[in-house]
């Protein structure tokens, strides 16, 4: 446990300088173990990173001896304004650490190609996520960002990872952080990756008071903080943060107006695009048509119909109510999104799937296709026996 200490007596302008120093004294520990910024643009990682950095401008050339890297998600299927503003602000600090000479780097997680949205959607005929068929969350975002991490821990065995989780985020999020003992004046153990510990010192911080730090001080890589601040009053959403745990999922699809995938179906309707698009932004029409293809989805998944009795394993289930539990979608199904899909290419103007990722799709339905004889004559066999 490290000697980390923050008072919530204080004020907050006094907590804030609380929370500088106590970063700054993990910093300068004598170990050389690097640091690992989880940032997802949104204000909570932005004032975690915006910290790191002022902590590192404050050492001298000679004790910034630790690396720091900055790792960020795309899951390929992001809310296009909120990965613009991304890439923008990455790009950013990129150059300007460079220029600063600060020891930082800045790496994007992807999926792997055969496990994006669309190859799994489209190719192997996932009906889109729901609450109980979360696919989604570990194979976009939890194992890619898991995939820096452990790269990062091959060449120096041992890292921190900086988050900027906060209790008053949600009732889920208190409840997690509780039960693993996370704090503001603690180090812990990362639930899944071994020798790397985490490190949350926004925890005790509001909404309100993470805003005014974020209003008062401009980001010392430059620019300012006016284009996250006109996302979030657009929108009223909160960022889906950096999941790196299963005890973030919930973090990603709630009710709440959060930023994340366009073709999030967890939720069943996405406030944060809908409050964008009422806020009459320039990209009004583009954001309109995503949000129609991605209603589509849920109609196309809500229709059993689209759907084989039978599951990519060949086997077929029932529940304990003897109702049917079906399948993938149809290959004509998945056929009629892909085409829905380069409409919406059309449309937008906006690449939406690439050629690698088709690659992939159509190397799943040559399988399939191989597989559909004995398929259909299981479903034939399924249905003479409901008759």
């Amino acid at each position: 446990m490290s000697d980390i200490t923050l008072s919530n007596s204080l004020g907050l302008a006094d907590r804030f300088e609380d929370i500088r120093r106590a970063i700054t004294r993990e910093y300068c520990k004598r170990h050389s173990d690097p640091w690992i910024v989880a940032y997802s643009g949104g204000k909570d990682s932005t004032l975690l990173l915006q910290l790191v950095w002022e902590t590192l401008l404050s050492l001298s050339p000679e004790e910034r001896r630790r690396e720091v890297h900055v790792i960020s998600n795309d899951t390929l299927v992001e809310s296009p304004i909120v990965i613009q503003h991304l890439k923008d602000s990455l790009q950013e600090i990129r150059l300007a650490a460079t220029s600063a000479k600060l020891p930082i780097t800045i790496r994007i997680s992807q999926p792997y190609i055969d496990q994006t949205f669309w190859v799994n959607v489209i190719g192997r005929g996932y009906i889109p996520p729901t609450r109980n068929f979360r696919w989604c969350t570990d194979r976009m975002k939890i194992q890619p960002t898991n995939r820096l991490i452990t790269e990062i821990l091959s060449k120096h065995k041992r890292a921190v990872l900086l988050v900027g989780t906060r209790r008053s985020e949600s009732q889920t999020r208190r409840r997690n952080m509780d039960r693993h003992g996370v704090s503001a004046n603690k180090m812990n153990p990362h639930s899944s990756i071994k020798n790397c510990r985490m490190f949350a010192p926004l925890a005790d911080l509001e909404d309100n008071e993470v805003w005014m730090i974020l209003m008062q001080r401009r980001p010392p890589w430059g620019s300012s903080h006016r284009q996250l601040i006109t996302i979030y009053r657009n929108a009223g959403g909160g960022e889906c943060p950096l999941v790196l745990t299963k005890d973030d999922a919930p973090s990603c699809g709630t009710t709440s107006p959060r930023f994340g995938c366009w073709t999030c179906t967890v939720v069943k309707k996405d406030r944060s695009m809908n409050g964008t698009i009422e806020s009459g932004h320039t990209e009004q029409d583009k954001l309109e048509a995503l949000l129609e293809f991605r209603e589509e989805l849920i109609k196309l998944r809500e229709n059993n119909e689209n759907r084989s009795p039978v599951r990519r394993d060949g086997l077929t289930k029932r529940r304990d109510d003897g109702t049917r539990v079906f399948g993938p979608f149809t290959l004509d199904v998945r056929e009629q999104i892909l085409d829905s899909l380069k409409a919406l290419e059309a449309r937008t103007g906006e690449p939406m799937i690439s050629q690698p990722e088709l690659e992939v799709i159509e190397d799943i339905w040559r399988h399939d296709r191989i597989q559909e004889d004995s398929r259909t004559s299981l479903i034939e066999k399924l249905d003479s026996e409901t008759v």
